[in-house]
This record gives C-alpha cells, structure tokens and sequence, in this order.
C-alpha cells in the first residue's frame, strides 16, 4: 500500500513542479492544476478507505466539486483571453479587464 502513496505523493509534486516551470501559458498550468487536484481526490480518498474514517468520507467529494469549478473558471478565462489577445500567455492575465 505505501507503493501507491509513494506514487500519488510523486504525481502531486511532479505537477506542483509543472506549474512552477511551465507558468508561461495557461493551459499547461491549469491541466497541472487539475493533475494535482486529482492526485490529492485519490490519496484522500484511498486514506479514508484505509483508516476506514467514515465521518469525513464527504470531503474528497467535495474537493472534485471545488476542482470542477475551478476548471470552470480556469476554462473560461482561458476562452476570454484567447478571444482578446490571441493567445494564453500569463503575462496578459493583468492585462484583462472584464
């Protein structure tokens, strides 16, 4: 079991670390976002099997509640800057007035 930890702790800092690298476009940010939010549903959800804690068993939902709307979000200032500016730099995000 701690191979499978091992392995969601890696996927969660390899898209941590792909944030901080790739933060140039927007689109290669917000799938590193969506690579952490999901990592961190899996480890939650596996530890709350595990220790079979079933007063918080809500939470991970929760959680991909809270990431759907956060690529809702990511989505449409995505679509908007590409509409105005031609293209996903993050360096154009000040630059938006809505």
């Amino acid at each position: 079991m701690t191979a499978i930890y091992l392995n969601l702790t890696m996927a969660f800092s390899l898209a941590l670390m792909g944030v901080l690298v790739y933060r140039s476009h927007l689109m290669s940010t917000l799938l590193c976002l969506e690579g952490m939010m999901l990592s961190l549903f899996i480890l939650m959800t596996l530890l709350i099997t595990h220790y079979r804690m079933s007063s918080i068993s809500m939470l991970p939902l929760t959680l991909l509640v809270f990431s759907a709307c956060e690529a809702a979000i990511g989505l449409a200032l995505l679509v908007k800057m590409f509409t105005s500016y031609g293209n996903d730099h993050v360096q154009n995000l000040n630059l938006l007035k809505c």
